[in-house]
């Protein structure tokens, strides 16, 4: 009788505390490096409001979130995600009150010049999308400055988006054929999604497979609409100061739950699956 009693002694401690264990283990150990998105971007919202909570400037939000900004960088760069991009100021934000978007800028700037060392240090290259020229002078030409000393590194692509607008952008891609055509440089039949895809901010870099928005917000905020046609969307309660390496691991878990179809049938995806 003592196996008996054995294995039913082992039953009741894995049950006991390998359940515990099991809901104990980090997002990061469920994720599959063979279902990683290649891009994700993220929707960085609630800094004002986490700095509300207590008692503070909205700028104390803002400051604190750039920890939130490093941690994400350093997860997403040690799971071998190929771009990283950050809704980091868009054009609306101009119409913030005049202090918060000085104080914003100023943050940037300290930020760019802090950490260029890092980036460098773990081969992460920055790159910029936007309306880049809007920005102050001196944001501008640093932002330049540390995106050239970074261009040759090859682990990941950190992608500011700053005085971004994607109504802007999508605009300016149309002038820009339109002008095209104009000079008979090609005909209204070349126009296609791929020509269109090529004048955008984001002609190098491929569409986003996943769209993280913190703060409890469940919208997209005029933020790369032609680009998210087919991103899977994750929304979460955490405003953004509070988001950690953890939680992005758990967006990305989620992200790997979701059958991504195209169109297709689920029946197409499993036969293409098996092939």
């Amino acid at each position: 009788m003592q196996p008996v009693r054995s294995k039913r002694g082992f039953l009741i401690f894995f049950l006991t505390f390998g359940i515990t264990d099991l809901q104990l283990m980090s997002f990061k150990e469920k994720i599959s490096t063979a279902k990683l998105p290649s891009h994700v971007a993220i929707i960085m919202d609630g800094n004002g409001r986490w700095a509300k909570k207590r008692g503070m400037l909205r700028t104390f939000g803002h400051e604190n979130g750039v920890v939130s900004v490093r941690e994400t960088a350093e997860a997403a760069a040690e799971l071998g995600i190929k771009h990283l991009t950050l809704y980091a100021f868009s054009t609306e934000n101009w119409n913030r009150p005049r202090r918060e978007v000085e104080a914003l800028m100023r943050l940037l700037l300290k930020t760019i010049n802090r950490e260029t060392k890092t980036l460098n240090k773990n081969n992460i290259r920055l790159l910029a999308i936007g309306d880049l020229q809007s920005l102050n002078e001196k944001t501008y030409e640093h932002l330049l400055k540390a995106i050239d000393e970074t261009k040759s590194n090859t682990r990941m692509d950190l992608i500011l988006a700053l005085s971004y607008s994607s109504q802007y952008e999508i605009v300016e891609a149309t002038r820009q054929i339109a002008a095209r055509v104009a000079n008979n440089e090609i005909s209204i039949d070349d126009i296609n999604e791929d020509m269109i895809s090529a004048h955008l901010f984001t002609k190098n870099i491929p569409n986003p497979e996943l769209l993280i928005r913190t703060s409890g917000e469940n919208r997209i905020s005029n933020f790369l609409l032609w680009q998210l046609a087919y991103s899977e969307l994750y929304f979460t309660p955490k405003l953004w100061p509070d988001f950690r390496k953890e939680d992005f691991y758990e967006a990305i878990v989620d992200y790997q739950h979701r059958e991504r179809r195209f169109g297709r049938t689920s029946e197409q995806i499993s036969e293409k699956e098996r092939k």
